[in-house]
């Protein structure tokens, strides 16, 4: 080899090493900038032109950063024990939360003005936070024509990216309320027979299949395969907020045992969202709607005008992987369909086995997860 040769290898190479560097330096950077900014109300406090800005500049730093976030997306898999901490024996995911975060929340004492929205993940958290909040405004709640986010009005408790729950404004007249949500297991939730409690329940494999979204959209070429997302939500104790199965069955038992907690479930919402929004006023205790407030309470909380206005439901706030606001993906009653046959036997069998010696009503729910589901 001629030294001229040598020569051009060791610049090259030299080159490589310090663009690689300096791109690392650069991420590292734009990751602790990102952070800060999203922080608590740093970005659903925003006006909307201040949060579209946020996203540009993002998604300029997204472009300058492709060749190291494609590197890493090519060499360093994604892992949901680098993904997971573990507060009290709870898993939790880095980034939205925290052990501190976790700790936080499993202290905080509610009041009688606490109405929690409680779910497993990709549960309908969204949706009920906000039915939640036009039914305490009576169907005039002006959160999107004030440019203003959901989780800049509700808190949620155990994660660092939201209004936090003691900034939380209190909503509606007749019922002045805190809607507050949470993910936590009944056993890990603060309790007090004064709050209120909503739970939202979902069939399982359709849990699964918009998990495995969830994932695919945050992470991008990170995301794990779905055989990687299955095993985790079939887990003992991997998957975030506890195992399916224990979560419905913990809040099941807590719904059947006080007048404070309400037990829904996300078919009966897409099913009949009228009837879950009487059912909700009844709960939280407002006088009876009018046939008018009603009608526009579900108009508003409809899947396509929730979808016509996605930017003030944002669920996360965007990151160099996720510039965009997501809302649902399809948000439908049946999304377990979108799943291998084998894929939802899987899964259903070991839900039904999980539940087999409780109270929860599986049959009832969801017949297909207590037999063997038939193919399609």
């Amino acid at each position: 080899m001629s030294g001229s040769v040598l020569r051009w290898i060791v610049v090259i190479g030299g080159s490589t090493l310090v663009f690689l560097v300096i791109q690392v330096v650069y991420l590292s950077l734009v990751l602790a900038w990102e952070d800060q900014k999203t922080r608590g109300l740093g970005y659903y406090g925003l006006s909307p032109d201040d949060r579209a800005a946020f996203k540009r500049t993002l998604r300029r730093h997204a472009r300058l950063l492709y060749p190291i976030l494609r590197l890493i997306s090519r060499t360093t898999p994604f892992t949901f024990e680098k993904a997971t901490f573990r507060a009290n024996g709870l898993p939790g995911p880095r980034g939205t939360c925290s052990e501190e975060s976790f700790a936080r929340a499993f202290t905080y004492e509610p009041t009688e003005r606490d109405v929690f929205v409680v779910t497993q993940m990709k549960c309908g958290t969204t949706w009920m936070q906000y039915l939640v909040y036009e039914v305490l405004e009576r169907g005039a709640g002006d959160l999107v024509e004030s440019g203003r986010t959901l989780y800049a009005v509700s808190g949620w408790l155990e994660a660092l990216k939201s209004v936090s729950v003691e900034d939380s404004p209190l909503i509606g007249r007749a019922r002045p309320s805190r809607i507050i949500k949470t993910h936590l297991p009944k056993r890990h939730c603060p309790w007090s027979p004064a709050a209120k409690y909503i739970y939202v329940a979902r069939h399982p494999v359709s849990c699964l299949a918009s998990c495995r979204d969830f994932l695919a959209t945050n992470a991008g070429a990170l995301a794990p395969p779905l055989p990687v997302v299955e095993e985790w939500f079939c887990s003992e104790n991997a998957m975030w907020w506890g195992p399916w199965p224990d979560h419905v069955r913990g809040w099941w038992e807590a719904a059947t045992g006080g007048d404070n907690v309400l037990f829904v479930y996300f078919e009966e919402m897409k099913r009949d969202l009228r009837s879950i929004v009487n059912q909700v006023a009844a709960f939280l205790e407002v006088e009876p709607l009018s046939a008018e407030e009603l009608d526009r309470i579900v108009t508003r909380t409809s899947f396509a005008w929730m979808q016509e206005h996605k930017d003030a439901f944002e669920m996360h706030p965007p990151h160099l992987l996720a510039t965009d606001a997501r809302l649902f993906v399809r948000g439908s009653a049946d999304r377990h369909r979108d799943l291998p046959d084998e894929v939802r036997r899987r899964v259903s069998r070991w839900c039904a086995r999980r539940l087999a010696d409780t109270a929860f009503p599986l049959a009832k729910a969801w017949p297909d997860v207590a037999v063997d589901p038939p193919t399609s």
